[in-house]
């Protein structure tokens, strides 16, 4: 749930929020809120007010160097506002965002390899018992999963008989059987589960997912292999990149607040909007 116009019409009228004496007005927030849903109006307010404090305070900083806005155009033909641009060029121009080289980037692969390895790959088979979102449906389905796994925890044998008679799955004319399975492949919730169960024998709990409960059996779990470092050397170096020019530009964001009059909002320099 998002605040609404209206319901920032509604909100007590606080004290003017200002910025060297240049006041934001009450307006222009509660027209900003649309942009920063929230399921509590006084956040998104708040939110919306801080926002437009950090835009005044740059676009002061950047008028006070004498930056001449120079809009630029995207591959798509969209166009800077004079406003955009002057926020841009300042971050560029002011903020110093420390160079992420080889060394940094290898040294983050080595301290963090268990993060990059390829996927693991599932061998599996299921019988689906489909459930609608009704407790007492989903209730019913719980329990029917449940005695069919105990039933195969005694004949694990009849795994197929049971999927062709009771799954609601396409894969019951498979015996249950899904194949190879990657991420990507199935519902999330699923494939989680999928991590959970031992390889070889029937799942002593059932799998929910927004379809029911699945009876699940990992006939084969095929280990992921550690990813050669030149394979995500770009990777690393993009997220750390991110990451240095966040705290850059937060860090710049707490001089200019430091040394502005700001009234009637807090700015909170460890967050910045502008590095999205």
């Amino acid at each position: 749930m998002s605040c609404s116009l209206h319901e920032a019409a509604d909100l007590p009228k606080p004290d003017p929020i200002s910025v060297n004496g240049v006041v934001i007005p009450r307006e222009d927030i509660a027209q900003e809120i649309q942009n920063h849903p929230s399921p509590k109006p006084i956040a998104a307010w708040q939110a919306a007010a801080q926002a437009l404090v950090i835009r005044e305070l740059l676009l002061q900083e950047a008028r006070r160097l004498g930056i001449e806005p120079k809009p630029v155009s995207d591959g798509d033909g969209r166009r800077e506002t004079e406003v955009e641009a002057l926020i841009r060029q300042l971050v560029e121009e002011q903020v110093r965002v420390p160079t992420v080289d080889e060394v940094i980037c290898r040294r983050f692969f080595e301290n963090n390899r268990r993060y990059f390895r390829s996927a693991d790959i599932f061998m599996v088979r299921h019988i689906l018992i489909a459930a609608p979102r009704e407790k007492k449906e989903r209730n019913a389905a719980r329990r029917s999963a449940d005695a069919i796994i105990e039933e195969l925890h005694r004949n694990p044998s009849r795994f197929g008989e049971f999927a062709q008679t009771y799954s609601d799955c396409p894969s019951r004319a498979a015996g249950g059987n899904l194949g190879q399975i990657g991420p990507g492949q199935t519902v999330p919730e699923f494939e989680r589960g999928l991590e959970l169960f031992p390889v070889g024998e029937v799942g002593r709990e059932p799998i929910e997912s927004r379809y029911g409960f699945h009876v699940v059996l990992v006939d084969q779990r095929i280990e992921g292999k550690e990813l050669p470092f030149d394979l995500v050397q770009d990777r690393i170096a993009g997220w750390l990149t991110e990451k240095v020019q966040r705290t850059a530009v937060a860090q710049y964001l707490s001089i200019l607040a430091g040394s502005a009059d700001i009234q009637g909002v807090e700015i909170k320099a460890t967050k910045s909007p502008l590095v999205q």
